[in-house]
């Protein structure tokens, strides 16, 4: 995971030497919002409205991050209205790559480039800042609207309801304050949790990361076993958001990010919720296992030297939930 200084690639791992070897993650660098009129959003500028055809999605299928974008340009029927490219799987010296020789690889559809950096500098050519997806694209204006993903899973979410007639609502009004919650929560014990066990560089760093990890996954047994998703009966974005950690824990971060305690199919009402998400319609288009194993145990050398890619547990995803 390099990152790019006045332009410049430089391939360079997380330093955790300045924070007790802690993984701390980077804010994204593009906040921009598509609105239905392009007016501007909650922050960035204005001048990206909802358009067919106009926006472009960079994603890599094993990153849980970019997979939410996945799920909710498929929940939200957007699929003919916003194109993508999916790098390779393996991120080495040169960070995310539009190599093909790995099936399910796309190249860059856009402009051709070899590498993901090269869509950074298109947009800004002197850009300092980690290289990371999703990245969302507009065609018109040559630039990149946003490479934070929980925002553009709600931009996802309404801007383009007017032309798609699809109205559903991952995040209504009434329950914003209590998702808010749950996300926060979920964000910082959970889905960067996980990250921050497996790439602490310390005991203490790791011992940190852990215990709360799975804390929450305890009271989310207890939570989904009298609640059918996390907000009752209505699912939301907090679900969809907790799903791709959820969907990757017991293949990769069990065992490569050394969260294993338990796995999640040895919670009962997790595991049934998360196959219950899993099945539904159009999310399990959206799910690369071969992408996720081969990216998380192939890439990260600091923890997985020798570039080993285990054979993974056996899970049927597809197995009854019993959920309604």
């Amino acid at each position: 995971m390099g990152h790019l200084k006045d332009g410049i690639w430089h391939d360079e791992w997380y330093d955790t030497s300045k924070s007790g070897g802690r993984f701390e993650r980077s804010s994204a660098g593009f906040r921009n919002w598509i609105t239905p009129d392009g007016a501007a959003g909650p922050s960035g500028k204005g001048g990206f409205e909802a358009e067919a055809g106009r926006y472009h999605l960079y994603v890599s299928y094993a990153c849980p991050w970019a997979h939410r974008t996945l799920i909710f340009r498929a929940l939200k029927g957007l699929e003919e209205l916003i194109s993508v490219s999916v790098v390779h799987p393996d991120m080495l010296s040169d960070g995310w790559t539009f190599a093909q020789d790995f099936p399910g690889t796309t190249g860059d559809a856009l402009f051709g480039k070899p590498f993901l950096r090269d869509i950074y500098t298109e947009a800004d050519p002197g850009l300092s800042g980690r290289v990371t997806v999703p990245i969302l694209w507009d065609k018109k204006r040559d630039t990149i609207v946003s490479n934070e993903s929980s925002e553009i899973i709600r931009m996802f979410n309404s801007a383009f309801d007017a032309i798609t007639g699809n109205t559903h609502d991952f995040w209504p009004l009434a329950l914003r304050d209590e998702i808010e919650t749950v996300n926060a929560r979920i964000y910082d014990t959970i889905n960067n949790g996980v990250y921050k066990a497996g790439f602490a560089t310390t005991q203490k760093a790791y011992d940190a990361a852990i215990a709360p990890l799975f804390d929450s996954l305890d009271w989310l047994e207890t939570h989904l076993s009298e609640n059918r998703y996390l907000m009752g009966e209505q699912v939301t974005e907090a679900d969809w958001r907790l799903f791709t950690t959820l969907i990757r824990f017991d293949k990769v971060y069990h065992g490569h990010f050394k969260c294993n305690k338990r796995m999640v199919k040895d919670y009962p009402a997790v595991w049934a919720y998360t196959r219950a998400l899993y099945q539904w319609p159009g999310v399990r288009e959206t799910v690369n296992f071969d992408h996720i194993v081969r990216h998380y145990y192939y890439s990260h050398d600091t923890i997985n030297p020798h570039r080993i890619v285990p054979v993974t547990p056996d899970l049927d995803f597809d197995a009854p939930h019993g959920r309604g």
